[in-house]
């Protein structure tokens, strides 16, 4: 069973007197630990896509499907337990809060779940999701006293911590110089290898593509190509 299948969505926005027609039709299927990205250019409607299986927006026609389950059926209180428990989100523009410390911000989200005590077994994958992303030295440091490279990892982190079967990162590395951007798209491949989450990428970045092991193509809310690299 796929962990995400997207079936026939159309997404419709309107502007003013007009439709705007996002996503024309999609479809495809997501497997449990792929490293994929969904390509196009601005207005592609990649990134709508994106916010579809995020639960953030839904479709207009057509079905999102999350480990199986429609999310069409579900109530607005199932949906924000689904997005929580599920689905991590990592954004180009880190989204950090400027008051906490990089372990404060990456605690954050399990204290908005039902179960937000941060138990012994909860710190001990704090410390380790830390040293996996390289910040053990700058626990206590706030989003202002970090890099861009230093504080995209503030946010991988964050995303990881209730431990979600899918990481959704809409440009992770558009704010990033180059050799930051490569550091962090190699850190992301390793906890995809290492901890077989599934990650999907929003991107017109050539060097995500490169990693992929699915790629998707859009151009003006089509799907024109969906395939898997031979040899990946």
């Amino acid at each position: 069973m796929s962990i995400v299948e997207v079936k026939d969505a159309k997404k419709f926005y309107a502007l003013g007197k007009t439709t705007v027609e996002a996503v024309k039709g999609v479809s495809f299927q997501i497997e449990q630990g792929d490293f994929i990205s969904i390509a196009g250019p601005s207005g592609s409607g990649k990134s709508t896509i994106l916010n579809m299986i995020g639960l953030i927006d839904t479709p207009t026609e057509g079905e999102v499907f999350i480990q199986g389950q429609s999310v069409r059926l579900l109530k607005d209180r199932e949906l924000t337990r689904l997005r929580h428990d599920t689905i991590g989100f990592i954004f180009q523009s880190f989204n950090l809060i400027p008051v906490l410390t990089t372990r404060e911000n990456i605690e954050f989200p399990l204290l908005l779940g039902k179960d937000n005590k941060l138990t012994k077994e909860r710190r001990d994958y704090i410390d380790f999701l830390i040293e996996e992303v390289g910040l053990a030295d700058r626990q206590k440091n706030r989003p202002n006293e970090l890099s861009g490279g230093q504080r995209q990892r503030v946010a991988i982190a964050r995303a990881l911590v209730t431990k979600p079967v899918i990481v959704l990162a809409d440009e992770p590395t558009a704010n990033l110089d180059s050799a930051t951007g490569d550091a962090i798209l190699q850190l992301m491949k390793k906890v995809n290898r290492d901890l077989k989450t599934t990650f999907i990428f929003s991107t017109h970045d050539a060097k995500i593509v490169d990693l992929a092991d699915h790629i998707i193509r859009l151009k003006d809310g089509l799907v024109t190509e969906n395939y898997k690299p031979v040899g990946v």
